[in-house]
């Protein structure tokens, strides 16, 4: 692999990484706050569900940072992301009662 193209698979795992690193802070933040304080055991649990999502992703990572899994699970790495931020999406939309 030269150097420009593992400079680019870089920039796109920060990207990607500080992304959802501020979504999953921002529903944190969220469950805690609104709609007002203190927070509904309601949030809290779906902020639990979030972060231990987010654990297993984060032990994916690890594993495949230390080269313990195959390349091909980089694609289920992107899957999980995806679906954590639509998680927290969906979670923001619920905590700000949008639709309602």
């Amino acid at each position: 692999m030269t150097t420009s193209v593992f400079f680019q698979h870089t920039v796109v795992n920060v990207a990607i990484g500080g992304l959802t690193s501020l979504f999953v802070l921002v529903t944190v933040i969220s469950s805690f706050v609104f709609p007002t304080p203190p927070p509904t055991a309601l949030n809290i649990f779906f902020v639990v569900c979030i972060i231990m999502i987010c654990s297993s992703v984060l032990v994916l990572i690890f594993w495949y940072r230390q080269g313990d899994l195959d390349p091909k699970f980089r694609g289920l790495i992107y899957y999980s992301i995806g679906l954590i931020i639509l998680l927290c999406l969906c979670a923001n939309l619920y905590f700000h009662d949008v639709g309602r």
